[in-house]
């Protein structure tokens, strides 16, 4: 879809630890001399690695020196002892070379074969845990990851997990970029200690306020990275210079969001847009727990097909996002305490395009655990798998969490 909007404001600002050109805000890659879209000295821009804030690739611990030169990413000083931070890859480059397996060089290219090297953002799994993990992949069409995610988890079940996931809207610009300080920035509000007197009713209301804070500071840093651009940068048609040329005239950075906290045996999810968590449970009916802030699911309530809705030309064009032109994004709520194990899982629409309906899902996720096993990450590796096998028209995001349940 495309967002209206008329951000003003200085280029080259550093978002959510997002290095950018300082003359058209383009992710830019350690070691870079010149920005990949513009060509643009970067030079001094600060464009050699990204903010710090997370915990190392490497070592996994607050405060170590990330891979590949990266600073670490340091959680907040209230952040719950043993809640692992996974490094993000912004837009660092594999080392090694996809085609002949060759050295990636310092400019880029392979060292033998010339081939230019993939984005790590291309294709990006974290494992913050051995029960919540999650992958992220660019999908067959399109050129370039504009969906993100950020995970934080304890070691066991039933410790603070924290998901979110984001989808950058294609017709905007740097929404890849928007997408990553976005995650990242309600991933921190998240992954901190619940205050509250215990009760359940008291940490439903808790978390839901956490989440409406997590919202709000995602929205600020897509609306910060809007004001990162010139004030001409976009355009809704009105005949201004596209800023991305392969998307054509385009809307101010904006991204969907969805999010979840596990909070022991309680699950509180929130949204903003049409990427969705849902329940699946090994016994008992699924659930989509989320409901999409789009045209189709106003067509289904009007009476519409599923099937057809979805498929419609409009299906995609959602009603609310985060961005400078949002006009509302507090997330709506959902809780639930799962009685029978089961998975949470959360994902762009790359994935639910082909597998809508909760009992779709549910099926999906129920043969590919049984075919690789019950590692999250591995079984999100699947899916992603599956969906560009479909076709892959959109990127693709899954993260997922293994919950025991009450009676589990």
């Amino acid at each position: 879809m495309t967002v209206p909007g008329q951000p003003a404001g200085p280029a080259g600002t550093e978002v959510a630890g997002v290095a950018v050109c300082p003359a058209c805000g383009e992710p830019s890659l350690p070691g870079e001399a010149f920005c990949e879209r513009c060509g643009a000295s970067l030079t001094g821009s600060g464009a050699d690695g990204l903010a710090t804030s997370g915990v190392s690739a490497a070592a996994g611990t607050p405060g170590a020196a990330g891979a590949a030169g990266v600073p670490a990413f340091k959680p907040t000083d209230d952040t719950p002892e043993g809640v692992e931070f996974p490094a993000h890859p912004g837009g660092l480059t594999a080392t090694e070379c996809v085609q002949c397996g060759g050295e990636i060089a310092s400019d880029g290219y392979c060292s033998q074969c010339g081939a230019a090297a993939v984005k790590r953002r291309d294709h990006w799994e974290e494992r913050p845990a051995a029960w919540l993990g999650g992958v992220t992949d660019r999908g067959v069409r399109h050129h370039r990851n504009e969906d993100a995610m950020a995970l934080a988890a304890g070691p066991d079940p039933g410790d603070l997990g924290v998901l979110v996931v984001c989808d950058g809207v294609s017709s905007s610009a740097d929404s890849d970029v928007a997408s990553l300080a976005a995650a990242r920035a309600a991933r921190d509000v998240l992954a901190s200690p619940q205050a509250g007197d215990g009760s359940v009713a008291s940490r439903i209301h808790a978390w839901t306020r956490r989440l409406g804070a997590a919202a709000e500071a995602a929205n600020d840093q897509a609306v910060r990275v809007a004001r990162s651009r010139p004030a001409d940068a976009f355009t809704s048609g009105a005949g201004l210079p596209p800023t991305d040329p392969h998307i054509g005239p385009s809307s101010p950075p904006s991204c969907t969001f969805v999010a979840a906290v596990v909070d022991g045996p309680l699950v509180v999810a929130g949204w903003v847009g049409d990427s969705r968590a849902y329940w699946l449970p090994d016994g008992g009916p699924p659930r989509q727990l989320s409901e999409d802030d789009s045209w189709a699911t106003e067509q289904i309530a009007l009476g519409m097909p599923r099937e057809e809705a979805e498929s419609a030309p409009m299906a995609h064009a959602i009603t609310r996002w985060l961005g400078i032109d949002s006009t509302s994004h507090e997330p709506r709520c959902l809780a639930l305490t799962p009685g029978a194990p089961g998975w949470l899982m959360l994902c762009s629409d790359g994935l639910w395009n082909y597998a809508s309906a909760a009992e779709t899902v549910a099926e999906l996720v129920a043969t590919t655990s049984e075919r690789v096993g019950g590692d999250p990450t591995e079984i999100a590796d699947q899916l992603v798998t599956w969906a560009n096998e479909q076709g892959g028209h959109d990127n693709i995001t899954v993260a997922l969490a293994r919950l025991p349940g009450t009676r589990g």
